[in-house]
């Protein structure tokens, strides 16, 4: 049976990487797949990994139908044997509905790959949505790792390594930047709370606090 499946999980665990290999395997047996990705690192149209591959894909812009999309393909006698979806995150409700109407009304599978939260630890909408509709949710085992070694299971949002929690959900960055620009670390949920980033750590470490010391 076609499923709708989440492939879900923080920044930096691999999840792009997984949706490239998932494409690959089912290429390599002769099957078609449509790519669908929405405000990737690497431009419009494109889904990349962190490993350095990269691939096209159909960019999902605010508004697209894309069960539309894709039965205009199919009419026009493109093929498509299932959808793989990047950045799933960012898509509006309405468009997570049209990915369950693909499996439900066309037969075909659609491998769905987001981040869970934001910054401010709060449910994406299409991501709360592929959790409501999804026939599978499936938590990636690759871990992504906190600056103290400890499992990340929280996204934080930086400005020159500085972690921030106001601002607009979606601001396109990457992980780890170096400069004054947007960028993004994975936390644990400590140190998430804490506001501690690798960068506020090594001050701290460079800077530490000493007790005051009195004469006499």
């Amino acid at each position: 049976m076609p499923e709708l499946v989440f492939f879900s999980g923080t920044m930096d665990c691999g999840k792009s990487t997984l949706a490239l290999q998932i494409g690959h395997n089912r290429s390599a047996r002769g099957l078609q797949g449509v790519i669908f990705t929405r405000d990737d690192r690497a431009g419009e149209g494109k889904l990349s990994s962190r490993l350095g591959l990269v691939t096209e894909a159909v960019e999902a812009d605010e508004g697209m139908d894309v069960y539309a999309h894709l039965v205009d393909r199919i009419t026009r006698g493109g093929r498509a044997d299932y959808v793989i979806v990047d950045e799933a995150q960012f898509l509006a409700p309405v468009q997570i509905d049209q990915l369950a109407r693909i499996v439900d009304d066309l037969g075909l599978d659609v491998f769905a790959f987001g981040i869970t939260t934001d910054f401010r630890t709060k449910l994406f909408p299409g991501s709360q949505r592929l959790m409501e509709l999804a026939d599978r949710v499936e938590t990636l085992q690759v871990e992504a790792l906190c600056w103290c070694g400890a499992r990340a299971t929280h996204n934080a949002r930086t400005v020159g390594g500085e972690m921030v929690v106001e601002g607009a959900q979606v601001v396109v960055g990457d992980v780890n930047q170096q400069t004054d620009e947007v960028g993004y670390e994975v936390l644990c949920r400590r140190h998430h709370q804490r506001r501690m980033t690798s960068a506020t750590a090594r001050a701290g470490v460079l800077s530490p606090d000493v007790l005051p010391v009195t004469s006499g």
